[in-house]
């Protein structure tokens, strides 16, 4: 585990402050954060790709085979 040190401003204090107030250490509220801004970035790379595979052809027509193929197996 490692040790960071951060240079925050005024927003940043208050921010911290706010997030601090309900017996959570400043480590915690960081650690939050940072693992929530981790999460976010992650989430929206997995919609661009998503949203690739989506706008391309090749990838939807494969889609829809594969669909046709599944469907074919289906009991009901």
């Amino acid at each position: 585990m490692a040790t960071i040190t951060i240079h925050t401003d005024e927003v940043v204090d208050t921010a911290l402050d706010a997030l601090t107030s309900q017996d959570k250490s400043r480590s915690d509220a960081i650690r939050d954060a940072i693992l929530l801004a981790y999460r976010t970035q992650r989430a929206a790379r997995l919609r661009a790709e998503a949203e690739a595979l989506r706008n391309d052809p090749a990838e939807v027509a494969a889609a829809r085979q594969l669909n046709a193929e599944l469907e074919s197996l289906r009991a009901w």
